[in-house]
């Protein structure tokens, strides 16, 4: 089974390829990160990294046998909310890899990380990460635009009704 690891200095090589080898297919669904993104791609990871270590952001990896599977990340922490981002690489798309992914992170995000609410977007024209969304609690919260593009807002609440 695959295992969800933190962001950390000893996956730059795997995460790097995995960006590369997924970055045609990311584009169809995001905006691309564009080449400044690739060829700065250690300055980047190390950033990510000082700000991973502040707890506004946590960064996490699926992997299985040291190759990245996806990538799942609560960024923009502040007061018990989070923004939820994820990607899976191509080759694995359409198998609950996501779904399983994301149900992963909203655990930490309940249990290790305090949260009390997650918040995602996805593209209209990206129907996977929304049935994905859907299929892990989010419920709609209203249009957005992303990059341009029409999208859906999402949210969960964390805690338990009263």
């Amino acid at each position: 089974m695959p295992e969800l690891q933190r962001l950390a200095p000893e996956h730059a090589d795997a995460l790097l390829a995995f960006e590369l080898e997924n970055r045609e297919w990311f584009a169809r669904t995001v905006p691309d990160r564009g080449d400044e993104y690739f060829a700065r791609f250690a300055d980047r990871l190390a950033a990510l990294l000082a700000e991973q270590a502040t707890g506004r952001c946590h960064f996490h990896l699926l992997l299985a046998d040291a190759e990245v599977l996806g990538r799942f990340n609560l960024v923009d922490v502040s007061d018990g909310e989070a923004e939820l981002g994820y990607r899976v690489a191509q080759r694995i798309a359409g198998r609950g890899v996501a779904s399983d992914g994301v149900r992963r992170v909203i655990a930490l995000a309940r249990e290790a990380y305090g949260l009390r609410r997650l918040t995602a977007v996805a593209t209209l024209d990206n129907p996977a990460s929304l049935a994905v969304l859907r299929r892990t609690g989010f419920v709609p919260d209203g249009a957005v635009s992303v990059a341009g593009r029409p999208g859906l807002r999402q949210v969960l609440s964390l805690v338990a009704e009263e």
